[in-house]
């Protein structure tokens, strides 16, 4: 065999590997499910930190209205930021790539949301401009769970 064929077959297989990996990080491991939903498929401890993850939201959402309902903007700032791009520093890169990529942007946009938010509270925002900013959030969380669903599937051995 030639040097030549040899290197056609080689770069071949390298973007064969390239596409089989952008579709992948695309389509994550997924499946739809009976609702119209799609299930994101997740070994159970993965399905636990991305559950725990949404709980922690809900728990900034939680202090952001006690903030805003006593008038206390730091709080609000602090609540929010607790949910911010920093709480998805650590992601296991393995997790990640079995999310779909819209549930990665849709992740991401609402943790850099919560910064967004931390720093209007910081800036001396209104009542009402607060208010506009959690309805806006909070749409985004409604959206993610109107289309996806977490199950734990547990590997074959």
């Amino acid at each position: 065999m030639s040097t030549r064929m040899l290197s056609i077959i080689a770069i071949t297989l390298w973007l064969v590997t390239i596409a089989v990996a952008v579709f992948f990080f695309v389509h994550g491991q997924t499946r739809v499910a009976p609702d119209g939903r799609t299930v994101v498929l997740l070994a159970p401890d993965e399905r636990d930190l991305v559950l725990t993850e949404m709980r922690g939201m809900l728990g900034t959402v939680q202090g952001m209205v006690d903030g805003v309902k006593g008038g206390n903007l730091k709080q609000v700032a602090q609540a929010a930021r607790a949910s911010g791009m920093a709480a998805a520093a650590d992601v296991n890169p393995a997790l990640m790539a079995k999310l779909p990529l819209e549930f990665k942007e849709l992740g991401l946009s609402v943790h850099k949301r919560f910064d967004e938010i931390g720093a209007e509270a910081d800036s001396g925002a209104s009542r009402e401009q607060m208010l506009a900013s959690l309805s806006t959030q909070l749409s985004a969380c409604v959206a993610c769970h109107a289309s996806y669903r977490i199950e734990a599937v547990t590997p074959a051995k």
